[in-house]
């Protein structure tokens, strides 16, 4: 009886934290929560409006944007490597150092940018063809492709705006500042939902555009969220004094550079990587056909919204541990993640419950045919039950990369999804006759192997480790 009585309370002491803890996450992730659940419920509406549409006009959208995702989080891999250091250096309080990682960001998402508007002008129509190659009428198929290449080409001009945003928002929030971006991004979403329905709509005298008008909505609105976060954050210097001087010189020390490359590079391509995959993993699921596009734009709009819980305390973790680290802070740092993971597990098992009581009825919202609701329906009950172990993963890789285990987080996401997650929806959708939610079922399941991968490196302390020291 004795062990009994003092080992639940060294539960409770490891994975639960006191008031003052929660406190501390809750200042970091809220903001960061109600920033990305305004913008992904905005893009929900928006999604909404263009299914009403038809089915080939959001299936063309959806695939554009699968494949826009790929670019994002291209840039997000970019700037994670120089923001390791960042959040470490104010840790530290080096000005400067904040500073160098500043312009290395600039750099690195503008030769990102040019690469993929290159690529998206010479290749946009093949890629999105990739995607139409399932069951369906051809003229569903080329109507589809019709309206994916339309919104494609003006998202296009609104990838400049974007990277700068993730060069700024994203340093400030390693800088504990995460009121700002969400400000921005408020505003930008609200700009995105007015101008959607007018121009998707035609309303207020403007012509009816459809998808060009989603597209355009999107364009303006990442104009007007860039220009917020960039005028204020150099309005403030007191506040921001990394911008002093920020643009007297591009130049990076070669040093800082090669140190950035070695941690950084990883995070790259593991971004990169990992977004193909799952741009793969999409292409694989419409061999099966156009309802099944459908059915999981419908799907991961809806999973996007109830995601933010689990995204936000992760990127809480990479903030809060990495400063902890960056301070020589060990001991804490530990404690901190199992109790931020543990949290952030069970908020996601709360938001779990929900999304399944709501799965039968948001399919109801598209004006679509019966078959793609229905597989919409199956889809987002899935994504609800695998949400849990998700959370973990992914507060399991911002622990491991607020350390610097950079090769580690790369072997641990992208790797993973290209030699199991992969082959098992490439070998299921093509060789078997399994219906496509057993073959998303079983996808989620390989993820298993990685949840142990990921409870034995965090339990083992990979992760504690000071690299600006």
């Amino acid at each position: 009886m004795e062990t009994v009585r003092t080992g639940k309370p060294n539960f409770i002491r490891k994975f639960v934290g006191n008031r003052a803890f929660y406190k501390m996450v809750l200042a970091i992730a809220v903001p960061i929560m109600i920033q990305n659940g305004i913008t992904n419920f905005v893009g929900l509406l928006d999604n909404i409006m263009i299914g009403q549409i038809g089915t080939e006009q959001m299936s063309g959208v959806a695939i554009v944007n699968q494949l826009i995702f790929v670019y994002n989080l291209c840039l997000f891999g970019g700037v994670s490597g120089a923001g390791i250091f960042t959040a470490q250096y104010f840790g530290q309080k080096n000005v400067e150092g904040i500073r160098q990682t500043v312009r290395f960001k600039f750099w690195m998402v503008s030769v990102i940018t040019l690469i993929t508007v290159i690529l998206f002008v010479i290749t946009g129509s093949d890629l999105i063809a990739l995607y139409l190659q399932g069951e369906g009428t051809a003229e569903s198929a080329v109507s589809t492709l019709y309206y994916g290449k339309q919104y494609l080409r003006i998202m296009l001009l609104g990838l400049p705006p974007f990277m700068m945003v993730q060069v700024y928002s994203s340093t400030l929030r390693e800088c504990g500042q995460t009121i700002l971006p969400m400000k921005a991004g408020i505003a930008a979403v609200f700009v995105n939902l007015i101008l959607n329905y007018i121009l998707i709509y035609g309303k207020l005298g403007s012509p009816a555009l459809g998808v060009q008008g989603a597209a355009i909505a999107t364009v303006v609105s990442r104009y007007t969220e860039a220009s917020i976060v960039l005028i204020h954050t150099h309005r403030h210097k007191e506040a921001n004094p990394f911008v002093t001087g920020l643009y007297s010189s591009l130049k990076v020390p070669a040093s800082l550079t090669k140190k950035i490359l070695i941690k950084g590079a990883p995070l790259l391509f593991n971004e990169t990587l990992w977004a193909a995959g799952m741009a793969i993993l999409a292409q694989c699921y419409s061999v099966r056909g156009l309802n099944v596009v459908a059915a999981q734009n419908i799907s991961n709009t809806i999973n996007n919204v109830f995601n933010i819980v689990f995204i936000a305390l992760g990127d809480s973790v990479a903030i809060i541990v990495g400063q902890l680290l960056g301070a020589g802070r060990m001991t804490e740092a530990r404690d901190t993640d199992n109790k931020m993971i543990a949290f952030s597990v069970f908020c996601s098992s709360c938001v779990a419950a929900l999304m399944l009581i709501l799965s039968p009825l948001f399919p109801m919202l598209y004006n679509t045919n019966d078959d793609a609701r229905e597989l919409a329906k199956y889809f987002i009950m899935l994504t609800a039950v695998f949400m849990p172990q998700n959370a973990f993963l992914h507060a399991s890789y911002f622990t491991l990369r607020s350390g610097g285990k950079t090769i580690v987080t790369f072997l641990f996401d992208s790797v993973f999804i290209w030699c199991v997650s992969v082959p098992i929806a490439f070998v299921l959708s093509r060789f078997t006759a399994l219906p496509v939610i057993a073959v998303y079922a079983f996808v989620q399941i390989g993820d298993w192997v990685k949840c142990i991968i990921g409870f034995i490196l965090v339990k083992k302390g990979v992760w504690l480790q000071n690299i600006v020291s």
